[in-house]
């Protein structure tokens, strides 16, 4: 069985191995993590409420530019006295999250980090700054590629009628399209840690890469908000990118490769 053999470190990592959690002790420290999340999002939340008036005259920017190149009236309207301050509510609480971000990120790295290596904790650092600069880079392409593109499609196509686009509705779509982007960014953070714990190989990877490239396109479809091909192939080519990527990360980081490469210095 040499796939299991290779999952196995070599006697060295073994003794860096921190001691066994029971059940018991991984539940108390997701909680303990949690509630240091939740601390940090509330706190982010009350920092930003104050601003979320300029938050979303950012956010609003692409559907005024597209709305503006169609001759139409720059204006979004609301349909209830509530929405505009559970628009802020939601604003504030999702830009709180964006700015509590790297202590959020940072609870998650001291949850999975007693079931690494001490010699692989190292990679804090790295991981920090890769996740927050994937997830800002994929919401960053979509503010400025992806959502002008498909806004300027879908107002074009409907140039025929008068819109009235509500703040919640165009805030909603706002969010799906910059969070999926920056989700969909973190491929290769979830790569790097299912190929860190012999989950997955770039071979595997490499191997199915038909595949994975047809559930990619699939993904598009799904997260684009129009049903040109322009827009889908936009969505779907940085992730093909990204994979592409994912590929090389499995490769530095799986055990059996990484054994490899000390084997050859040993030489």
């Amino acid at each position: 069985m040499p796939e299991i053999a290779a999952a196995v470190p070599p006697a060295g990592e073994q003794q860096d191995a921190m001691p066994a959690m029971s059940f018991l002790d991984h539940l108390e420290e997701l909680r303990r993590r949690l509630v240091y999340s939740i601390i940090a999002a509330a706190a982010g939340f009350f920092v930003c409420w104050g601003f979320a008036e300029n938050i979303f005259g950012i956010m609003q920017r692409p559907i005024m530019d597209a709305l503006h190149r169609h001759g139409m009236v720059e204006k979004l309207v609301y349909l209830n006295p509530t929405e505009p301050f559970n628009l802020y509510l939601k604003i504030g609480f999702m830009a709180g999250i964006f700015v509590a971000s790297p202590v959020i990120l940072y609870q998650v790295w001291l949850f999975i980090s007693p079931g690494l290596y001490r010699h692989e904790k190292r990679y804090v650092l790295p991981f920090m700054l890769s996740t927050v600069g994937l997830f800002l880079s994929g919401g960053y392409f979509g503010y400025k590629m992806v959502y002008p593109a498909a806004l300027d499609f879908l107002i074009g196509y409907g140039k025929q009628f008068t819109p009235m686009i509500t703040i919640g509705e165009y805030t909603d779509l706002f969010l799906t399209i910059i969070l999926g982007l920056g989700i969909v960014f973190e491929m290769p953070i979830l790569v790097f840690f299912l190929a860190l714990m012999g989950i997955v190989t770039a071979g595997w990877m490499w191997r199915n890469i038909r595949y994975s490239i047809l559930v990619i396109f699939i993904l598009a479809a799904i997260l684009t908000p129009t049903t040109d091909i322009l827009n889908m192939c936009l969505f779907a080519a940085p992730m093909i990118a990204l994979y592409i990527v994912s590929i090389a990360v499995a490769y530095l980081v799986h055990p059996k490769q990484r054994r490899a490469r000390r084997e050859r210095k040993a030489e």
